[in-house]
């Protein structure tokens, strides 16, 4: 049984919650975890790059020179890759880098993610997260409150519009729904901050994941 701490809003232990050992994996998904990230960096990508060929560049079909007498090497195109103003050799084109994966495999990715999180600590529950007011102060002063510097996840199972507010000059700090967070998010950010609502919306996403890992 793992035991996750969990703080109030003033950064005071509040308890543990307590994680079923079933629902923690590390001994697999590496590579679902891998084929997940390249997946999501490849459907951010635009590839949008584009090159002209030597068949696509504008220009006349004419022989700059003679074949032979001149003393210089033969040419047969002014659009030739090794002439300036040429057209590109193995150039990019437009493409699309997205990459398919299947729902199995993204959920265990998943909870494999966030198994490695728990095993080293890194997850942390907060009872609530309610901001009175919409400001970034009240953000940055529950972060210190909580002992969290630099890069952070918070998850929540509703976004409160004050938190999202106050969150979004902070930088190296997201707040994601606990429906919403991926493999990724897991993985760009050293520490997780979860409120009970979200840890609660995980462990259901783990349950899922657990249960078709022991059908297989």
């Amino acid at each position: 049984m793992s035991k996750l701490p969990v703080y109030n809003a003033n950064g005071s232990a509040a308890g543990e919650y307590e994680l079923a050992d079933s629902l923690i994996l590390r001994n697999r998904g590496e590579q679902a975890v891998h084929d997940v990230v390249v997946a999501t960096l490849g459907r951010r990508r635009a590839g949008t790059a584009s090159t002209l060929s030597k068949g696509e560049v504008a220009g006349s079909n004419k022989k700059p020179w003679r074949q032979k007498g001149t003393g210089r090497a033969r040419a047969g195109l002014r659009q030739s890759p090794v002439w300036r103003g040429g057209g590109v050799a193995f150039g990019p084109h437009p493409r699309s880098y997205e990459v398919r994966v299947n729902k199995k495999v993204a959920r265990l990715a998943f909870w494999r993610a966030f198994s490695e999180k728990v095993a080293a600590n890194a997850v942390r529950i907060l009872d609530t997260l309610a901001l009175a007011e919409p400001k970034t102060r009240r953000f940055a002063e529950l972060m210190k409150a909580l002992g969290v510097e630099g890069k952070a996840l918070f998850v929540s199972d509703k976004l409160e519009k004050n938190a999202v507010l106050a969150c979004r000059n902070i930088p190296g700090v997201a707040l994601v729904s606990a429906d919403e967070v991926s493999t990724y998010d897991l993985l760009r950010f050293p520490v997780v901050v979860v409120t009970r609502g979200g840890i609660e919306r995980i462990v259901a996403r783990l349950k899922e994941a657990a249960g078709e890992g022991a059908a297989a």
